[in-house]
């Protein structure tokens, strides 16, 4: 039997590390090439939801969450400056797990089944040559003036929430909180950059507490903040772009970055992940070319996000019109269908 053919990957975020085990597990040689370091604080939502878990329970990763300590969010409330809806479940539960902790279990998991890691590393993201998939995350918004978005992302102790999730809304954008692993509290949150904006971790954490009177000050005002865990991003594009407009083979956010008011992006970096698998499978046992690999795969993250992305972009505008806050959240006070629809639309 011939020997198969090696894949790198460029990325060792979720997108990376499980396409790296997936193909592992088809025996596929796999070196993945990541810029930093295991383990560190990313910024993220921390909570898997819809699809998503289909994709790794399909993959066998499960079971890797909850020997991580992984908990389940079952509630979800909205707040605004004046509204508020009182706990609703969630359609179906979600999975939550710092990613602190899920990168390690899944680098582990990578090396276990014989897979190449280098950290430390920062490779080309340009690099389209066959053989090779790029999962290096968010690509970087430019031209904007400063018309920009920031996330931030800190954990907590001593916060009591009313809800498994909950999302606060405000005219500078939205933070969610959701309880991890640990006891801890992960506050997360998107930010429209201003041009009189000040700096450094006192200005952003008061960011993530939110503007003083609102219900999330009231939630963080006792906190114990984990300096340690506090990471920012910048830069980050929420234009949806099409997976077949992409150079190359991407999964991940490298394709495209769902608006974070879903809360949906780990579930497309694990989807994405196992949608690659069985193309670039077949690509390295000589079964087909590296184009069709492509286009399969371009193809297949097409058809299942598309649809979400345009119902993201939408919510996600409503959501940031500071006149439409009050209201929204009155609305889905009132209205089980409408939330459930906003949630069912986006996943």
């Amino acid at each position: 039997m011939a020997a198969k053919k090696p894949i790198t990957i460029i990325g060792g975020g979720l997108a990376g590390l499980t396409l790296g085990i997936g193909l592992r597990q088809r025996e596929v040689p796999v070196k993945l090439i990541e810029a930093g370091h295991y383990p560190r604080h990313r910024v993220c939502g921390e909570f898997i939801s819809g699809r998503g878990q289909e994709s790794l329970a399909r993959l066998g990763l499960l079971d890797l969450f909850a020997q991580a300590g992984a908990v389940s969010a079952r509630t979800t409330a909205f707040f605004s400056a004046t509204k508020s809806t009182a706990p609703r479940s969630l359609p179906s539960p979600a999975v939550c797990l710092s990613r602190f902790t899920l990168d390690v279990a899944l680098a582990e998991k990578f090396r276990a089944l014989g897979g190449e890691l280098q950290t430390g590393t920062r490779a080309p993201v340009e690099d389209i040559s066959e053989g090779v998939v790029r999962a290096t995350g968010r690509r970087v918004q430019t031209g904007q003036g400063d018309a920009r978005w920031f996330g931030l992302k800190i954990h907590a102790r001593n916060v009591t929430l009313a809800a498994d999730l909950e999302m606060h809304v405000s005219p500078r954008g939205y933070v969610g909180l959701c309880r991890i692993n640990g006891g801890e509290v992960n506050i997360c949150g998107l930010f429209h950059k201003c041009a009189d904006d000040g700096g450094g971790t006192n200005h952003s954490r008061d960011l993530l507490r939110g503007p003083p009177g609102s219900p999330l000050r009231e939630r963080l005002a006792a906190a114990d903040f984990d300096e340690n865990s506090f990471c920012a991003v910048a830069g980050i594009s929420l234009c949806p772009q099409r997976a077949a407009a992409r150079a190359g083979i991407c999964v991940g956010d490298a394709i495209t970055m769902i608006p974070p008011v879903t809360g949906n992006g780990m579930s497309m970096a694990f989807e994405s992940a196992e949608l690659a698998v069985t193309p670039l499978a077949a690509w390295s046992s000589d079964k087909s070319s590296w184009n069709t690999a492509r286009e399969t795969i371009a193809r297949d993250c097409d058809a299942a996000f598309a649809r979400r992305l345009a119902w993201a972009k939408w919510l996600q505008r409503l959501v940031l019109t500071p006149a439409l806050q009050n209201p929204l959240v009155a609305i889905a006070a009132r209205s089980d269908r409408f939330r459930r629809m906003a949630f069912e639309r986006t996943r």
